[in-house]
């Protein structure tokens, strides 16, 4: 029997049976998706099967890691003995608690070819940054077609160069590897061949449930902890602070009739919504029904209203003048009103359109305090390195679970016996927006149980 890579999958010649492979009458022979090779070779190995593998022909050799030492703490040594049991599955800790050299740890014990999947270019720079103490690190970018023992690449590039990338490494680390099940992306894991799987994440569920993938593509979470388990000892204490911010009389008039707008729609059609689905259902139809577009348009118009009030941005002066001299990001949903605050308060603005360049010269000013105050969208939530701050403001967000745990984590960076870092949440009560800011904390508690 023998066994090759093949564009994806895994070619078995010269067998009558192999688990996880179907008949493939083009090549007269079982295939199985690249993923199940470490499965395939330990069922022959447990039969008792002689087989040659070309499977691995063409891997990348293994990198040789000289005097590369880390210090662990505990909980991050304790994550990594766990994962080395197997060899595959996913670690959840919260963000800041130091995922990344739990990763290089890992690394630097199988010393094999690595390939390390980021959601953004930014993170391919952070982590390309930070692996360089093992030496040269290769880029698989649309800029960049480098393949070295160690070499950093975005979702979507390792998506459409699945095949290539699919037989040339050993280990593959899905860095904020809850977005692996999107329909594309999970090609990745599924096509390549790497026996030894690393997912990362501060919070892996989806509201579409896809992350019941998850344990089939990586592997199961063999590790987790919440932020409140790492609180006091490696974390600052925190408090989460709601304030109820409510719409004057102008904007009220204004949320109802655009929100009314939404919800005679629903009416009309017949629609509950109980489920992201139900709600994915409404944006399918905007396309051929007129009614379905202005009934979704009517609603982000009402959220607008309900996310950036004035009143908010009142609270928002209070709040700064309260934490004067304190380091501080802000958070928004609208890029709209992160110019808005930037222009009134003259801090400086972080969304996607700030280049580079930029963006790290603002964190960098505000890691000496230079700037006492930074105001974002969605930017910042995933990944990114930024300094240490101990106020953090929501003015508008999702009801993603995630997404609150992200924000949390970059005022909890803060070395423990500092004062209690402090994350505003300014909801406008009679609105979506209270069962919004609801479910994300929910997500928060169920982390932390």
């Amino acid at each position: 029997m023998k066994l090759y890579y093949d564009r994806g999958t895994i070619k078995i010649i010269g067998s009558s049976y192999v688990p996880f492979a179907r008949w493939d009458e083009r090549c007269n022979c079982y295939r199985a998706l690249a993923y199940k090779y470490r499965d395939i070779v330990e069922f022959l190995k447990s039969e008792g099967v002689d087989f040659e593998d070309h499977v691995l022909d063409n891997v990348i050799p293994s990198p040789f890691y000289e005097d590369v030492e880390f210090e662990l703490r505990d909980y991050q040594r304790e994550a990594v003995e766990r994962w080395m049991m197997e060899k595959r599955g996913i670690i959840v800790l919260p963000t800041g608690s130091g995922k990344t050299i739990i990763a290089m740890e890992i690394m630097r014990r199988l010393s094999v070819s690595t390939l390390v999947v980021v959601p953004t270019l930014a993170l391919l720079e952070q982590w390309k940054e930070r692996l360089s103490i093992f030496g040269e690190v290769g880029e698989f970018s649309g800029k960049k077609k480098e393949l070295k023992p160690i070499t950093v690449t975005t979702y979507d590039s390792a998506y459409i160069n699945a095949e290539l990338l699919g037989d040339k490494f050993m280990l593959i680390i899905f860095d904020e590897c809850h977005h692996l099940p999107a329909e594309a992306y999970r090609n990745i894991a599924q096509m390549s061949v790497a026996p030894y799987r690393l997912g990362l994440t501060a919070f892996p569920e989806r509201s579409d449930n896809l992350h019941e993938l998850l344990p089939d593509l990586i592997g199961p979470v063999v590790y987790k902890k919440g932020p409140g388990e790492l609180i006091g000892t490696y974390l600052a204490p925190y408090e989460i602070v709601r304030i109820k911010v409510p719409l004057s009389r102008e904007e009220r008039e204004e949320y109802k009739k655009y929100y009314g707008i939404f919800k005679r729609y629903l009416e009309e059609s017949g629609i509950e919504i109980k489920s992201l689905e139900d709600f994915q259902r409404i944006v399918m139809k905007t396309g051929m029904d007129n009614k379905a577009f202005k009934a979704l348009r009517a609603l982000e118009k009402s959220r607008k209203i309900a996310l950036g009030s004035k009143g908010k941005i009142e609270e928002l002066r209070k709040i700064l003048e309260r934490h004067r001299g304190e380091k501080i990001i802000i958070f928004t949903r609208y890029n709209e009103l992160v110019y808005e605050i930037s222009r009134k308060f003259l801090i400086p603005a972080i969304t996607h359109k700030t280049d580079k360049k930029e963006r790290s010269e603002i964190l960098k000013k505000f890691r000496k305090g230079i700037y006492k105050a930074v105001v974002s969208s969605q930017v910042l939530d995933e990944g990114i390195d930024v300094p240490d701050a101990s106020v953090g403001v929501i003015i508008s967000g999702t009801g993603s679970p995630r997404e609150l745990i992200q924000r949390l984590g970059r005022i909890l960076r803060s070395a423990p016996g500092k004062e209690k870092a402090i994350l505003y949440e300014l909801v406008t009560p009679g609105t979506a927006e209270v069962r919004i800011a609801s479910r994300r904390l929910s997500g928060l508690k169920k982390l932390n149980q």
